[in-house]
């Protein structure tokens, strides 16, 4: 239960930021933000304010931010449909009422002529069985009632597509970036807690009943060779622990200013599709004010570089489709994570961040980055793409992502049932 609430939190937390920072800069652009959801599928929980529709939704694979701009659900009014109209107090129209006309004895029916939701804001068109032809204006927040459905119109200035292509990037390059602050946040908080990984092969804390125990380790040890070849970063002498699983090596350390020698033996551990060795050390930490304040930005920065290495790894064959992680392959991660304690379960969650944000940048149809570079393109040509060959090419982006995540996340329960 621990871990399923520890999901449930970072996963909410992660996309919630990431859908926030779409919302904020939406809305600091003028536009109408229509629904603000974490998750996908059906609604498990939803409540509306300031135009805006918040809901919480079935499956855990991702969030969203609808803009105004592509609004299937209303209906373009075209001559000859028949319509009923309520006012404000103004004599603005404030509903448009498509359907179930009848459940609308006080309002006004008439027959479409001409309407302009977007620019002018009027609809004109005649009462039934009169030739009078009537104008009507229609406030800029009418509600546009569908099944008795309510939709806030849209009028031009109030849809993505009508900002600025600086307005619109940075709307779009909002949720990567709240992701990257959230991470740099959480590093930082982690470094005032629990201090400063040390750049030096210094241990910290020895585990019980463990090959470091046996061997004689001690907290504040520095390891500086192994089998006689030197090392003088953690990185370094991890990597060789893990390169020799049940395999004897002597470790060469400085403990209180005198060198000593201990034969120490790695435990074997399966990790994935290989065998590792460890230890079980943790390592020692700085308590450096300078370095707290600064840790979250070199953690974000060194951690983003790595996800990014990676990448390319994937692109050139480097690195396995298997080795990717769905919902599932998280969920057991975190489940992992959770059990070696909370700071190791806020690193995870600041780590978890920066990818969200990192793979929401690349340029691949449907996701921000892919927006992104059609925004950048209108930039460059001074005019934007066919709206509808991009939501077509977003289209096919987002139903070719669904794919690559139902083979992920069947890889995910392969490597934990199979």
């Amino acid at each position: 239960m621990t871990t399923v609430i520890a999901f449930i939190l970072m996963f909410g937390l992660l996309v919630f930021v990431h859908e926030w920072g779409h919302l904020i800069f939406a809305k600091r652009a003028g536009m109408l933000a229509r629904e603000f959801a974490i998750g996908f599928g059906p609604k498990i929980f939803a409540f509306t304010r300031n135009e805006t529709l918040y809901t919480i939704r079935l499956l855990p694979i991702g969030g969203y931010v609808r803009v105004a701009g592509e609004d299937p659900e209303i209906v373009e009014l075209k001559a000859g449909h028949h319509i009923a109209l309520e006012f404000n107090d103004e004599g603005k129209v404030n509903r448009i009422v498509v359907n179930n006309k009848s459940k609308h004895p006080h309002a006004r029916v008439i027959e479409v002529e001409r309407a302009d939701l977007d620019h002018r804001l009027v609809i004109e068109g005649y009462e039934v069985d009169e030739d009078e032809k009537l104008f009507f204006e229609v406030d800029p927040k009418a509600m546009f009632v569908m099944d008795e459905k309510e939709t806030q119109i849209a009028p031009y200035n109030r849809q993505f597509a009508s900002k600025s292509v600086p307005q619109r990037a940075m709307q779009l390059f909002a949720g990567p970036l709240m992701n990257f602050v959230l991470a740099i946040l959480l590093f930082t908080v982690l470094g005032f807690i629990q201090g400063v990984p040390s750049n030096e092969a210094k241990l910290g804390e020895i585990q019980e009943s463990t090959p470091a125990e046996q061997a004689g380790l001690m907290a504040g040890d520095e390891v500086i060779a192994v089998d006689g070849e030197s090392v003088s970063t953690w990185e370094e002498f991890t990597t060789v622990i893990r390169d020799h699983p049940d395999e004897e090596v002597t470790l060469t350390i400085s403990r209180s200013g005198q060198t000593q020698q201990l034969d120490i033996t790695p435990a074997a551990i399966e990790d994935r599709d290989r065998t590792i060795g460890q230890v079980g050390v943790a390592r020692a930490f700085e308590e450096s004010f300078t370095k707290k304040l600064t840790f979250g930005f070199t953690q974000t920065y060194e951690w983003s570089a790595m996800i990014l290495t990676n990448l390319g790894k994937l692109v050139t064959g480097q690195f396995s489709l298997d080795m990717l992680s769905g919902p599932v392959g998280i969920y057991d991660a975190t489940d992992q994570v959770v059990q070696t304690g909370f700071t190791n379960f806020v690193m995870w969650t600041s780590i978890l961040s920066i990818n969200l944000g990192i793979v929401n940048l690349l340029p691949l149809p449907a996701l921000d980055g892919g927006r992104l570079l059609f925004v950048g393109l209108e930039g460059v040509r001074g005019k934007p793409i066919d709206p509808q060959k991009e939501g077509i090419v977003h289209f096919i982006g987002f139903a070719l992502l669904m794919l690559l995540m139902l083979v992920v996340t069947w890889n995910d329960i392969q490597r934990l049932f199979l």
